[in-house]
């Protein structure tokens, strides 16, 4: 099936590895021109390069400012901007009782902010493609909150709801905003979290999700298929989420 993604422009974020590095490649693999950042500059070097991305450069989303600066910088070196997909790192675990009000401010930047400005900054361009895609990482916790990441499953709903009004302030733009909500996907974050062997026998297909997987789904939501998707939280959980919606 072709995905129409040829020679389209896309800038995502938090793509040196894991869930971002995996929709990036994906994007690429159909032939999308794309612009990727991380935090580590040596990291995000070695992923473009890797990849064969259209440029890269370091960006601390949870920083105002930077986010406003990237997505200029990817813009000069596409030509314009066609799709959007904001992913970044998961905020520390804890609970409410003992986090300290500093690593709430601290994941309000990172996790929603960071869509928002990305988003404000980007929004123009996107508006001059005639498929225009949005894209958030989000997580299984925006449905069925994850005990002791309180900070994760309180933002990152609250990006959930940012994009669903989104979508429907561009809809008449026939842009598309999308979220996807995975759970155990292997990668690096998952294994600080806990014992992967035991997080994979807990799981109803016994067996973890790949990031190739969801950077599979990302590349379909932004595809010219996906055209009339948009507003819609996808899971790729495998089965975990126990809820109908």
């Amino acid at each position: 099936m072709d995905l129409g993604l040829n020679g389209r422009r896309a800038l995502v974020t938090a793509a040196s590895k894991g869930l971002g590095r995996a929709c990036a490649a994906a994007l690429i693999g159909e032939g999308a021109s794309v612009y990727i950042a991380s935090r580590d500059a040596a990291s995000i070097e070695e992923a473009g390069r890797a990849m064969g991305a259209a440029g890269w450069s370091s960006c601390d989303v949870s920083r105002p400012g930077e986010p406003e600066r990237l997505v200029e910088a990817a813009v000069e070196r596409l030509g314009g901007l066609d799709i959007l997909v904001a992913n970044a790192g998961g905020p520390k675990p804890g609970i409410v009782e003992t986090l300290p009000i500093e690593s709430w401010e601290g994941a309000f930047n990172l996790v929603l902010m960071s869509v928002v400005r990305l988003v404000k900054v980007a929004l123009p361009e996107v508006k001059n493609s005639d498929q225009g895609r949005i894209v958030v990482i989000t997580s299984i916790s925006v449905r069925q909150p994850i005990p002791n990441l309180v900070l994760s499953s309180s933002l990152r709903a609250a990006v959930t709801g940012l994009a669903k009004s989104l979508s429907a302030e561009v809809a008449a733009d026939r842009i598309t905003v999308n979220c996807i909500a995975p759970d155990a996907i292997r990668t690096d974050a998952l294994r600080r979290l806990g014992d992967v062997g035991v997080m994979e026998e807990r799981a109803p297909m016994k067996r973890l999700g790949e990031a190739e997987e969801v950077g599979a789904a990302c590349a379909f939501l932004c595809s010219r298929q996906a055209g009339y998707i948009t507003g819609q939280t996808l899971g790729i959980d495998g089965g975990a989420l126990l809820g109908v919606h």
